[in-house]
Order: C-alpha cells, then structure tokens, then sequence
C-alpha cells in the first residue's frame, strides 16, 4: 500500500505542476521553461547531496543515469512545446499511453509479466485516444491528425523517450542499486547541464534569461519546481518498490484531474468528450494495474 500512496501523491502534484505550467507557457518559451525550471529543480534537490552514500555510487550507473537524463530532457522540451501549443485538454491525455508502452517494453527487457487484461487495457488506450482525437464524421480524422500535426508529434516523441526513461529508471533502481537520493541529485544536475547545451545549441544567452524573466513568472516557476520535485522523488521512491508500469498507470490518473481542471480554467472546447475519453484511457491503465 505504500507505493499506492507514493504513486497517488505523485499523481496529485503531477496534475497540479501541468496547470500550471500551461499558465507560465503563454508568456514564455518552452527551452526557456525548462530551462529556468531545471535551475531551482537543482537548487532544491541540493539536500539530496547530503544524504547520499558515495560509495555506493558506481561511476557505470551515474553514466547510463547521464545518458537517460539526455532522453528525459528532449522528453520534457517536447511535453512542454505540446502543451504550449495545444489546449491542456488534448495534449496530457496522449501521456497516459506511456504506461502500456512501458509495459511492453518491461516484458520484453525486464521480463516483468504481461497478462491478457493488460492487452485488453492497451486496446482501452488506444481507444480514448481515437475519441479523443475524434472531430467531425471522418473517421480517419484522429489518424490523419497524428500524422499531420507537428505538436501530435512532439507527443509522440516524448511517449517513446519517456518510455525508455522508465526502463531505464527501473534498471538503475533495480540492478544498480542507485539509491533514490542519489538520483534523484545527480539526475537534476545532468538535467541542468542538458538544457544549458541545449540553450547554447539555439544561440541564447542563458544570463539574460534569467535577468530579464519577468517577477510575477518567477515565483510561478519556484512554485512549479517544487511541485516537480516533489511528484519526481514520490515517483521514484513508488518505481523502486512497486512494478514500473502499475506505478506509471497510477501516476497518469493525473491527467483526469489536469483535463477537467485545466480544461476549466483555460476555458477549452469539447472538454466532456476529452474527459470521457481520458476517463476510457484510465479505464486501460487501471486494467494495467490490477490485472
């Protein structure tokens, strides 16, 4: 039961991070965001620093940890460039996916079981996602969007990444035995160093950005970064007890509540259809869960 209320908290401060971001992202950029997110990520992850057992560190983990991190950057860049351009409704559903993504690759890589409930939750996945996407009378309308829509496609995107970033999680967690402090540490360094370069590649200068960023966004983006810390380290102390895709299948019921919500707030179209639709989609992941 522990891990449910680890995944559950997760989930709670996940929704709460995702509402507000969309609110940050109409008045700056999505690199920019992370990039000043991954900042006081770091800054409030430092007492990790203090608890970690170094010698329990190998230098082979905090590589294949580096080596994820660059995966979960591109994720995350891709996340927040979907949610900036599409309404908050339509965009974090897509995430629920990652769990029966992930609980295919689990059972292929790491030989965690795969039931026939868990294929009929994939198809319940696949569903919502149809209905979702679904406008008009053209059937073939939600396939033709993903295969037009550049933010349909950062989504994708991201879902491959993050569902690498959670083998790869499991695997560090399990076999590496990194320990959760120390993970969480020295992945919001890497993830810091990451978006540094990545700010560098497209030619900005990163002191300005964080001269120039407007008060009232900064303490919108110091509320973000400790929520994001908070569901982050939950998520990682649920994955090291439980299986990987039950706590991701937890962990995305987020997305009711940051549709709903959000979709409130920001004032979106067709939101009971992508609610009915979310709700289908956790309906596959509870199936993930249970069975």
């Amino acid at each position: 039961m522990e891990w449910f209320v680890l995944a559950i908290t997760s989930a709670l401060l996940s929704a709460t991070a995702a509402i507000s971001q969309k609110k940050v992202l109409f008045d700056i950029g999505a690199l920019e965001f992370s990039f000043l997110i991954a900042i006081f990520n770091l800054l409030f992850s430092l007492p990790f620093f203090l608890a970690v057992d170094y010698s329990a560190v190998s230098e082979l983990s905090l590589i294949f940890l580096y080596i994820k991190t660059i995966l979960g950057a591109t994720a995350f860049w891709c996340v927040m460039l979907a949610i900036k351009n599409m309404e908050i409704s339509g965009a974090l559903p897509l995430m629920v996916l990652t769990p029966g993504l992930v609980a295919i690759f689990a059972f292929m890589l790491l030989g965690e079981a795969l039931s026939n409930f868990e294929i009929g939750g994939m198809l319940m996945l696949l569903a919502g996602t149809y209905l979702l996407e679904r406008k008009g009378n053209d059937l073939l309308q939600p396939f033709k969007i993903f295969w037009n829509s550049k933010n349909h496609h950062y989504i994708i995107f991201a879902l491959l990444l993050f569902t690498a970033t959670n083998i790869l999680d499991k695997w560090l967690l399990r076999d590496f035995r990194l320990e959760p402090f120390a993970f969480m540490g020295f992945q919001q360094l890497f993830l810091l160093i990451n978006f540094s370069i990545m700010i560098l590649l497209f030619g900005m200068n990163p002191i300005n950005l964080i001269t120039n960023l407007d008060k009232k966004l900064w303490r919108w983006i110091i509320f973000i970064s400790v929520i994001t810390v908070g569901y982050r380290y939950t998520q990682i102390e649920a994955v090291k007890i439980a299986p990987v895709a039950l706590v991701l299948a937890m962990k995305r019921t987020s997305v009711f509540f940051a549709t709903v919500i959000g979709g409130r707030i920001f004032n979106e179209h067709h939101l009971l259809r992508k609610t009915i639709a979310t709700i289908i989609m956790i309906g596959g992941a509870i199936l993930l869960i249970y069975f």
